[in-house]
């Protein structure tokens, strides 16, 4: 038995009495909870009396805010006076989808000012889908002495001014990583302002940053950073150049490459595999975002059943796998389909997270997945096409999805498409006990469906649904629900201004928002954004955001 399963036992003892609180002064106590690592473990042991909330809370050193809204910093920093290590989360994330309107909000700037004065040892800060400004960076760069670690995902507000400002004030820096963050370059040569003396650096990611690079200055900074593991460039680092920091870095373990855009010399592919020879420890490759019309191709077939044959047969351990689409047109041409799905489930038996974009599917091939791979935790099936059903039978999806739910005991997160009937969403209500997230596009029949979810999935935290023929009755079934929700999310299914209002009334612990950004009848909501939250209504709405 580790650290944490013997301290929980013994929380789970003093709960029921069976350990007297005078045992254990608060010194002893908080000497113990140092060696409690995990949040959820934390967050049971903060529960048992008052003397251990208080010490828990004392002790703790990081927090995870899943959406910036349901607390504010400054209740944050009361209940967590030495935290070193932040993750915090902003818009919802259908705005991945271009479903949250620009400007909507989840501003950095109140928590890194509040920071700055409270957490004067923050080491780490993980942000995802947040409004972070220039401002932002620099006080951050100014404020944390120690700083080590930032990551920003799905990010936009800033450019590379701030970025400059990170790189030539941490002076500690281990982790700079942008991933998928909208980044304005004003032509500041961030690069070239790490200093010298910086031979930390860990992680490098800026694959996302759409502008030209010092070369130089990055090669020299690959160069003086021992420690560098993770490095994943730009379109606007050629292949010539990939080769000279391979050969600078041969410690590397994930490399994301540049472009493959201009053509080389023979001798050059000689030299570029001698490189990677090199490189002993690599495990992850990735990138390929610009590439010739004549090595087009072979990347292709990389993704389509054939590639994933071939990964079948050679990953045998292989444990999360996400298949994007080439063409995301709806009416576009898959390279993937049932075939290559079927074929993993086979070769790839401790599969625990699957993404997978396709054009047609066939329940089928999702029942064997679901037989093949029994771990999955994370099961994500996007159908191109709207209200799709298996492209042999004809019929619902309601069979494959339900026997995922069946048979996958430890599935936590699902994502539906195709179509469905109430059917399926009356299979995920019966066996989905521990599903904590469900993101639902373009299917369902009736509200019953809803129903049927908020009914059985007692554990559910994240409901996500788009175009779907919900209404007022789904919505307000969930009212016994909600309060154990992180949020829930619907946008473009059958709801009324009157039937929200409802929910606002009698789940005052919810902030229930009503997006509007076009001139439609006032009775009908488009988008309905509704989470638990201790601080109240948000002070920052904009026009186009109603909190009722």
């Amino acid at each position: 038995m580790d650290q944490d399963q013997s301290i929980c036992r013994f929380a789970a003892q003093k709960a029921k009495g069976e350990i007297q609180s005078s045992s254990f002064p608060d010194e002893v106590l908080e000497h113990v909870l140092v060696f409690l690592s995990s949040q959820k473990d934390r967050n049971s042991v903060s529960l048992v009396c008052k003397a251990w909330h208080r010490v828990e809370a004392w002790t703790r050193q990081q927090v995870f805010i899943g959406n910036c809204y349901a607390v504010s910093p400054q209740i944050m920093i009361k209940r967590f006076p030495k935290i070193k290590s932040v993750s915090l989360k902003g818009k919802p994330r259908f705005a991945d989808f271009n479903l949250v309107p620009p400007n909507w909000g989840a501003h950095l700037t109140p928590w890194v000012s509040a920071m700055a004065t409270a957490y004067p040892l923050l080491e780490r800060l993980y942000l995802k889908r947040m409004t972070i400004t220039d401002y932002d960076l620099t006080l951050l760069a100014n404020s944390f002495l120690y700083f080590k670690e930032l990551v920003m995902v799905c990010c936009d507000g800033f450019s590379t001014g701030g970025l400059a400002s990170i790189a030539s004030k941490c002076r500690q820096l281990t982790t700079l990583d942008l991933n998928e963050d909208e980044i304005h370059d004003n032509g500041e040569d961030w690069l070239a302002c790490f200093p010298e003396t910086l031979t930390s650096l860990r992680s490098l990611c800026f694959d996302c940053l759409e502008g030209p690079i010092n070369f130089d200055a990055l090669e020299r900074l690959v160069a003086r950073c021992p420690s560098l593991k993770k490095l994943r460039l730009n379109r606007n680092v050629s292949i010539v150049q990939l080769q000279r920091l391979i050969l600078k870095a041969p410690q590397l373990t994930h490399l994301g490459t540049g472009s493959f855009f201009y053509e080389f010399q023979p001798e050059q592919v000689a030299d570029l595999l001698a490189a990677f020879s090199n490189c002993k420890q690599l495990q992850c490759l990735s990138g390929f975002r610009e590439v010739v019309p004549e090595y087009l191709p072979a990347v292709l077939d990389s993704v389509g059943d054939k590639g994933l044959e071939a990964a079948a047969t050679t990953c045998k351990d292989l444990r999360d796998l996400r298949v994007f689409p080439v063409d995301a047109r709806e009416d576009g041409e898959g390279c993937v389909s049932e075939r290559g799905l079927v074929a993993i489930s086979e070769g790839c038996p401790n599969l625990e997270s699957i993404l997978y974009f396709c054009q047609r599917m066939t329940n089928k091939a999702v029942v064997t997945m679901s037989q093949n791979c029994s771990k999955l935790a994370s099961f994500r099936l996007c159908i191109m096409g709207r209200h799709q059903p298996d492209h042999l039978t004809g019929e619902p999806m309601d069979e494959g999805f339900g026997a995922i739910v069946r048979n996958c005991k430890s599935l936590t997160r699902l994502a539906v498409s195709g179509l469905l009937t109430d059917k399926a969403f009356q299979y995920f209500g019966a066996y989905g006990e521990r599903l904590e997230t469900l993101s639902v596009a373009f299917a369902g029949e009736s509200d019953l469906s809803m129903k049927y979810v908020l009914d059985g999935c007692k554990n559910l935290r994240k409901l996500e649904i788009r175009d779907s023929p919900f209404g007022d009755v789904a919505l307000l079934s969930g009212l016994h629900h909600y309060a154990n929700m992180r949020f829930l999310w619907m946008s473009d299914c059958r709801l009324t201004l009157q039937g929200c209002t409802e929910l606002a009334k009698k789940m005052p612990g919810l902030n229930v928002e009503i997006i509007r950004e076009n001139e439609c009848n006032d009775s009908l909501v488009e988008k309905l954004y509704a989470y638990r939250t201790v601080a109240g209504p948000r002070k920052d709405m904009p026009s186009f955001v109603t909190i009722l």
